[in-house]
């Protein structure tokens, strides 16, 4: 355990060094904001659709971080030779793995976390419908403004005290961030204070958010397999090939496999991602309860484990050296 613990450290900090990783993260906060424009455009649905938007946003945000990290903290090793230190030491290739996936999980649920606070705000903050609607300030301020005033003591702290800026950056947004979505759950659009409001979706948000993440569970184990046999850009292939079959392998797949051998195997072997897509349920009124939650995380549970089991196979026969 003390060798798996010191793999998954150092590969948690290895991906949220990573330039890609900051500049996804960054590209899905600017998002989120967007898409409160972008879901103006329907005529009765805007804070549904923007609920659409912003999961959306979460769950291709967490694809391609799972691809490009996967590939960058095992693929380049591979390519590197930079592996061959730590297989040659009493460390075993599934402990290595194994470490490996905890280690970008840890670090895509910091990105996930910090998208979703940015999601919540822009939920809590609601399309503007017609030009006599105000603004949420307390969004806007513990928003956009807390992230802007974290870059310039990021960038502060790094010019005159050597300070890492993404380090720094991190440190101080997330707990920042989470303040800000707590301290506007009690705030209305002109600061009055109210009582505690998670917005028009209530507790259902975080359900459908926590199920957007187990999605991109599966396809990080998923990215971690691939990676060990190909590169970058075939890892990110393999990923979105994964996931467009899991959304429409229910549709394709769910008659057929009752009546073909092939298409009952195809059913079982592709993940089943509209499992974990309840916005329909969230946006109709209905409850979800939490023993769907339980089931859809076992279900991803299983499936990254199968995954990381054929990931393992792969890397016990690739050659390192």
């Amino acid at each position: 355990m003390m060798k798996m613990l010191a793999i998954t450290i150092t590969t948690f900090t290895e991906t949220v060094r990573q330039p890609i990783f900051g500049i996804v993260l960054l590209a899905t906060l600017l998002l989120m904001p967007l898409n409160v424009g972008l879901a103006a455009f329907t005529l009765k649905d805007d804070n549904k659709l923007l609920m659409e938007l912003g999961l959306s946003t979460l769950l291709l945000s967490g694809l391609f971080l799972a691809s490009f990290s996967a590939s960058s903290v095992l693929t380049r090793e591979i390519e590197n030779k930079t592996v061959l230190t730590v297989v040659s030491k009493p460390v075993s290739r599934p402990v290595f793995l194994m470490g490996k996936y905890v280690g970008l999980i840890l670090a895509l649920a910091l990105a996930f976390y910090i998208g979703f606070l940015g999601f919540f705000m822009s939920v809590q903050h609601k399309v503007l419908e017609s030009s006599a609607d105000e603004w949420h300030w307390p969004v806007l301020v513990f928003g956009p403004g807390a992230m802007m005033a974290v870059f310039v003591i990021a960038g502060i702290l790094n010019f005159f005290r050597d300070k890492p800026f993404v380090a720094t950056v991190y440190k101080l947004g997330t707990p920042l961030l989470t303040f800000g979505a707590i301290a506007i759950c009690f705030l209305g659009r002109s600061w009055e204070v109210g009582p505690f409001n998670l917005g028009p979706f209530g507790i259902d948000i975080f359900k459908a958010a926590f199920l957007v993440f187990c999605s991109v569970m599966v396809l990080t184990a998923v990215a971690l397999a691939a990676s060990t046999r190909l590169g970058q850009v075939m890892t990110l292939l393999t990923c979105v090939s994964m996931l467009m079959l899991g959304i429409i392998s229910d549709y394709l797949l769910s008659q057929a496999a009752q009546t073909s051998t092939f298409a009952r195997i195809a059913y079982l072997v592709i993940p089943n991602f509209s499992i974990f897509w309840i916005i329909d349920a969230v946006n109709g009124g209905m409850n979800v309860p939490a023993k769907y939650v339980a089931l859809s995380t076992a279900y991803a549970a299983g499936f990254s484990l199968s995954a990381l089991f054929l990931g393992t196979a792969l890397f016990q026969r690739r050659e390192v050296g």
